[in-house]
Order: C-alpha cells, then structure tokens, then sequence
C-alpha cells in the first residue's frame, strides 16, 4: 500500500487443461488482461472458468500454452511465487485463529516484520470495515463478514493479481448485492487487477470492464458488458447475458426485395436500418432462413403487427413482465409501469412491435450472428477455433 505501484498484466496464449483421462477442460484460452483492469469470466457449470483461473493462480497444472505475469513465462513456478492472491467461494478461513491472525498468516510465513504485519492489518481492517472484528474467530462472523476477512487476508499481500472464484455466491442474495457494491468500491480504493469467476450473469455485467464468456470449455466471446449485450456473437451468448433472457422468433426469413433486406417475424416484414443493411451487403448475405432475437426491454406494445395472447403478468413495483402467447412462442416483455395507460392482465390479446435496428439475426444452422461474427476469422460450425475479431 506504501510500496511502490506494481504493474500486473496478464497474458494468456493458447492456454488448455486436458486431464489424465484424455477429457479436455479448456481449449485455446486466449486473453490480454491490461494493468488494473476487472475481467470476468463467465459462463455455466463446466465451461472450464474456474480451471482457468486456477492454471492462473498455479494451483493447476497448464497442459499447454504460455501464461505471462507482467512479461514473465510463469508456467512452471510455483503458486506462492507468482504474487497473486486468491480469494476462494469458501472462504478458507482458519477456524482456530482470530480475524488478525487469518489475514496476517501469509505475511508470518514470509517472515515480514511484526511492526509492518500489524500496520498492513489494520489499514486493510479499516477498509474492509472489519476492524471491530480482529479480535473474532471466524465462527462468530456473518457470511459476509467472513468474505471480507478472505478478502483482507489476500489485500494485506498486496498481490499482483486478485483472483476470485465464485467468493459471493454462499451468500443470500441482499447480502450478495451489497457484496458486489463493496466489490466496486474496494475495486476503485486498491485499483489492482482482478480475474474473477462468476456463474451469475448480473455479477458479470456490474463488476467487469470485460467479460469472457465461455462454454464447454471454449470461450465465445470477450467484450464489455455493453458490448455483449448489444453485439452477441452467436445465440448462446446473446441467451447467456441479458435479464430476462432475450426472446428468440423461430422460423424466421431474410428477405432481399429491391436491394434492401428484410427480417420476416410470422409474416410481419421489418425493413432493417442502414448499418444492418450494410454489413449484410459487405458479407454479400443472400436470403436464408434466421433465428430473430429480441430483448425484452426492446419490445413496445399496443402498437405493431404481431400479436399474441398475455398468458402470466408480474407486477414488479416499477416495472411488469407480460409473457405473451405469440403463435405458440412464449414472448417477454419488459414494461414501464409509469408508461403503462392499458390493461395487462392475462388473458387479455396485445399488439407489439420492436424497431429493425434491434433485431439481432442469427444463422438457424450454425447459431452465428449475421451482423457480428466475424466469419473470416473463425470456421464455420467448428468450436476449435473459436476466435473473434472486434
């Protein structure tokens, strides 16, 4: 904290874990994570995020690949000698030892001077807002008290690199909002870097300056958080991010009339806007048949051609959620209650639209964005060489 800044960037080429059973975990990892920068990394059980983090912390072997700390080839040096810390989903905490102790373990072991231990302590303490608690031991402590005890003991370290596994997901969920605003703030106070891992979407999106997206093991995606909402790759992650989960419109067309392209949604024709029309015509699309995407917040009713029954309407305070019956697709919306002068209750038959320039396209047999993959870079239908240029 007194020491002069430490640089901590992360390079990660080509990185995979394949196990003694021959079962591949992760596959072609790729990632530059700049000086103190916040990367997530995201996905669901199994997608291989935890055993990335893990081969980064060194408590993993790599199968194979290069992982660089700040320039230097760390493949093969031992965990404790890599200037990271980490901060796990079970907090770790030595049951038999006070707060002080717990968070003064590791600068014992390195044999740093008493006075120094106690100033690191109590400054992270004060941080944390755990200084009250130094004297405890961990059973006496909240879960979030407990997570912040975990923390401490990494940040009085003063690593390189944070690395978080999961840290909040013990927790219920208001005590895990107001974790992930401390996470923010903490953030800002220590300004290291962080690679953190996360099955929750909405941790991903608050916490990340980029969010890796991955699934079996491959990753889909590495963007901001605005990027991945606005530009999904492919379906998986435009159905990963996003609350709730974007609505996809089977059996849809692309239509080319006139020179202009058209998305056919059930028969309703929309005349797409300028900039889709022109990455289509760059990558020469011809008419096929697509899979439509649409948020919910993106969806107006009481308007439009589409039309579709309300089957379940949730009043959530400022907003309500219709589920509505479009020719046997469950179509969300997310409504404004402020903005809302009509009828919403089941039962009742609603007209909705969306604008053209919302719609995402998505090739029906490969699940690939039509306006944002980049094809050139990447095979078709093949997930060994899943790399995307932005």
């Amino acid at each position: 904290m007194s020491e002069p800044e430490k640089m901590s960037e992360v390079l990660i080429k080509n990185m995979k874990k394949v196990y003694d059973n021959k079962v591949t975990a992760v596959h072609d990892f790729n990632l530059h994570i700049q000086d103190k920068e916040f990367i997530v990394l995201v996905g669901p059980s199994g997608c291989g995020k935890s055993t990335s983090l893990r081969m980064v912390a060194g408590l993993e072997d790599i199968s194979g690949g290069e992982l660089y700390i700040d320039g230097k080839l760390v493949n093969d040096i031992a965990a404790k000698d890599r200037d990271i810390a980490m901060v796990f989903q079970n907090y770790a905490l030595y049951p038999h030892m006070s707060v002080a102790e717990n968070m003064a373990f590791a600068l014992k072991l390195k044999k740093t001077p008493k006075d120094e231990i106690d100033r690191k302590v109590r400054e992270v303490a004060e941080i944390l807002d755990i200084t009250q608690y130094l004297e405890r031991k961990p059973k006496a402590l909240s879960g979030g008290q407990r997570q912040r005890v975990a923390i401490g003991r990494a940040m009085v370290r003063d690593p390189k690199v944070f690395l978080m596994d999961e840290p909040l997901s013990n927790l219920d969920a208001k005590l895990r909002n107001q974790m992930r605003a401390e996470i923010i703030k903490l953030r800002k106070r220590i300004n290291t870097t962080f690679m953190y891992v996360t099955h929750d979407q909405t941790e991903a999106m608050t916490l990340g300056d980029r969010i890796v997206i991955m699934k079996d093991g491959y990753v889909n995606q590495i963007g901001t958080p605005q990027d991945l909402f606005d530009r999904p790759v492919n379906l998986f992650v435009a159905g990963f991010i996003g609350m709730p989960v974007m609505n996809f419109f089977d059996n849809c067309k692309l239509e080319l009339k006139d020179g202009k392209y058209y998305a056919n949604i059930k028969g309703v024709p929309f005349l797409l806007s300028d900039f889709q029309q022109k990455a289509l015509k760059e990558n020469n699309q011809q008419p096929c048949e697509i899979i439509c995407g649409v948020r919910p917040q993106h969806i107006r009713i009481d308007e439009g051609d589409l039309k579709g029954e309300i089957e379940v309407s949730e009043m959530l305070g400022s907003e309500v959620d219709l589920h509505v019956n479009c020719e046997g697709d469950d179509v969300v919306m997310v409504l404004q209650t402020a903005d809302l002068d009509m009828d919403v209750s089941a039962g009742k038959t609603v007209n909705f639209t969306t604008q053209p320039r919302l719609i995402q396209l998505f090739d029906k047999e490969s699940g690939n964005n039509l306006l944002w993959y980049d094809a050139e870079s990447v095979a078709a239908n093949s997930p060994k060489s899943r790399t995307y240029a932005f």
